[in-house]
């Protein structure tokens, strides 16, 4: 069970979009359950939200009807879509992997930032 690999995090104006990756070869054979986490500076880490094994998808009150997470199983890999990004939204985005036959694993995240 590879560390997953988060990319896709840049600077963007408010309003804008962006995607986001989690990339972990074999979590999709493992029955992984995904969960993305932020963190902005000098908080605690926030959790955002996971789509487990059956596909069933959770979300913070503070992202539901902006954020969309999905999976591609054939790339390992699991995406969160953010619309209409607020600077609040600010903050290192992180995937952990955990469940089923995973290893318990958080990436070293990426990094959005929202402001214009």
């Amino acid at each position: 069970q590879a560390q997953p690999v988060e990319s896709g995090g840049c600077l963007v104006q408010p309003g804008w979009s962006l995607r986001l990756s989690c990339t972990s070869p074999g979590f999709t054979a493992n029955n992984c359950e995904v969960a993305w986490y932020r963190q902005a500076t000098g908080t605690q880490r926030e959790w955002v939200s996971t789509i487990n094994a059956a596909y069933t998808k959770y979300y913070a009150a503070s992202v539901k009807g902006r954020f969309t997470i999905s999976s591609n199983k054939a790339e390992d890999t699991v995406y969160l879509q953010m619309n209409n990004l607020k600077p609040e939204d600010t903050a290192l985005y992180s995937c952990l992997l955990y469940g089923g036959r995973c290893q318990r694993l958080r990436g070293q995240g990426t990094t959005v930032t929202v402001s214009s």
